[in-house]
C-alpha cells in the first residue's frame, strides 16, 4: 500500500512537470522569435551547460547508490554521512512542530531568507540572522527510511553543484508543488522558469532513486522485513 500511494503521488508530480515543460516550451518559442547572434550564442551556451549537468547527474546517481549500499541503506548512517561532510544536522523530537509554522518539511532545508530564516535560526541555533544556511532537520523519534534516502539524494545533488537549489528556485518550487495554477508562476522570467524546471528535475531524480531502492535493492527488502517485524517506522 505504501508504494502504491507513493507511486500515485509521484505520478502527479510527473504530470505537473510535463505541464511545466510545455509552458516552458511555449515561453522559449515566443522569446526566440528573432534569432540574433546573441541569441544563438546563448542557446549554444545553454546546450553546453546542459551537457555538463547531464554528466554531473550521472555521477550523482552512481555515487549515491554506492554510498547508500555502503551504509546498508540505513537512514541513520546516511544522516551521519551528511553531518560528516559539512552540513548541519538537527535531530529533534517532533521536528515537524517546529517546522510547521513556516511550512517546511523535515529533511533537507535549503537556504532560507527573511523572517522564516530568522525563526529557524532562533529555534535551532539560538542565532539572530535573516539567512538560514542549508541544514538537515529530522525527528529523532521517527525516521522514515525511504524519505531519508530521497532527501539524501537531493542533499548530494546540491553538494555536487547541480542547479535548482538556490533560494529563488526553491521558493518557486514550493509554490509550484502547493498550486501549479499559482498566478505568480505564470509571470516568471525565462531565467526563473528555467531555474524552476531544474528544481523540479532534481526532485524527480531523487524520487526515481527512492523508488528504485524500494523496488530493487536488498537494503529495501531488509527495511520491509523490519516493518513486518515491527522494528522500523517507515
Amino acid at each position: 500500500m505504501f508504494n502504491i500511494v507513493k507511486k500515485v503521488l509521484y505520478y502527479i508530480l510527473f504530470v505537473q512537470e510535463k505541464i511545466l515543460s510545455y509552458q516552458l516550451d511555449k515561453s522559449l518559442k515566443s522569446s526566440y522569435t528573432n534569432k540574433t547572434v546573441k541569441n544563438i550564442f546563448s542557446a549554444t551556451e545553454h546546450l553546453t551547460i546542459s551537457a555538463e549537468t547531464e554528466k554531473i547527474k550521472s555521477l550523482v546517481r552512481v555515487n549515491v547508490e554506492n554510498i547508500s549500499k555502503n551504509c546498508s541503506f540505513d537512514p541513520h548512517k546516511l544522516i551521519e554521512y551528511i553531518e560528516k561532510n559539512g552540513t548541519s544536522v538537527f535531530r529533534i523530537n517532533n521536528a515537524h512542530k517546529i517546522l510547521s509554522p513556516i511550512k517546511e518539511d523535515e529533511g533537507m532545508i535549503f537556504e532560507l531568507k527573511g523572517l522564516k530564516a530568522l525563526y529557524l535560526n532562533l529555534m535551532l541555533k539560538s542565532k539572530f540572522s535573516f539567512i538560514f544556511e542549508p541544514a538537515f532537520v529530522i525527528s529523532e523519534n521517527h525516521i522514515d527510511a525511504l524519505y531519508t534516502i530521497h532527501q539524501f539524494y537531493k542533499w548530494y545533488s546540491m553538494k555536487s553543484n547541480l542547479p535548482g537549489f538556490d533560494y529563488k528556485s526553491q521558493q518557486n518550487f514550493k509554490k509550484y508543488l502547493n498550486n501549479i495554477n499559482d498566478k505568480s508562476l505564470s509571470k516568471l522570467s525565462m531565467e526563473d522558469t528555467l531555474s524552476l524546471a531544474e528544481a523540479v528535475a532534481r526532485d524527480q531524480e531523487a524520487t526515481d532513486f527512492a523508488l528504485y531502492v524500494a523496488q530493487n535493492t536488498e537494503g529495501a527488502k531488509k527495511v520491509k522485513q523490519k516493518i513486518s517485524d515491527g522494528g522500523a517506522q517507515i
